[in-house]
């Protein structure tokens, strides 16, 4: 019975170090949010936020964004795959397709990630309703207030939890590491088009992320806990377990 008692308390010590590594880190995001919150409050981000939201503007005309007519098109495309019609899109589906392979935890992960992030978001829109920048002409339609952005904050959510999905699905690590990479640039890519596009303020769109990470986070953990890896001991065990000896049939011996 000792192996199993040692079993038994490796598993609990590793349930409570992810529990605490995911205590810790949305702590950390709530954190960061509501120190950028209350500094933006106060007005203390404003000479940083239109610093940086004229950088991407032509020197000049500030209602011109920096470079040629393709990048602000290009710009548009990026940032609608951050957009309610296309997230909503991504999720659905996504969850139709764990359903159809009866993954049934992981769908409800998806589904309550992606829900969880949109109403945040909205919710906090209300409750700090900072409105859109001021200083240029805006190159999408908006009709929400401004921090956080809810581009980055529910694409942040869901394509990291899809991210989480595709990577644990994934046995080599470099292949792992390509699907966080390539979404963290997606991630990123979405919230640089909502300041070029003059649409959000730099700070709108860090908040946003740091509200997405939460709930990222907080899914990455549910869908660890229903499918945890595989103990060395149980590979130990199924290369140890003897082979019931098999017998040539007539025709394999003429071989």
């Amino acid at each position: 019975m000792r192996l199993p008692l040692t079993l038994i308390q490796r598993a609990r010590d590793c349930l409570t170090v992810a529990a605490i590594s995911v205590f810790l880190a949305v702590s950390a995001g709530l954190w960061f949010f509501l120190t950028l919150a209350g500094e933006m409050r106060e007005g203390e981000t404003r000479a940083l936020d239109e610093k940086l939201l004229l950088l991407l503007r032509t020197p000049g005309n500030p209602d011109n964004p920096l470079g040629p007519r393709w990048v602000e098109e290009a710009m548009r495309d990026v940032t609608a795959l951050g957009g309610f019609t296309v997230l909503t899109l991504v999720a659905v589906i996504g969850v139709i397709a764990l359903a159809r392979t009866r993954r049934w935890r992981a769908a409800v992960v998806l589904a309550g990630v992606a829900l969880g992030a949109e109403l945040t978001s909205d919710l906090l829109k209300l409750a700090y309703a900072r409105p859109r920048p001021d200083l240029t002409a805006q190159g999408s339609y908006v009709y929400t207030h401004s921090f956080p952005s809810g581009h980055s904050t529910v694409s942040t959510a869901i394509y990291f939890t899809l991210a989480a999905l595709l990577a644990s699905a994934v046995a080599r690590h470099g292949s792992r590491a390509l699907i966080l990479v390539t979404t963290a640039f997606l991630v990123l890519a979405i919230g640089v088009s909502r300041v070029y596009l003059g649409v959000h303020w730099p700070t709108d769109v860090v908040a946003g992320w740091a509200v997405g990470s939460i709930w990222a986070v907080a899914g990455w953990r549910l869908l660890r806990s229903a499918d945890p890896p595989r103990r060395p001991e149980d590979a130990l065990h199924n290369q140890a377990a003897p082979r019931a000896p098999t017998r040539a049939t007539p025709t394999e011996g003429r071989r």
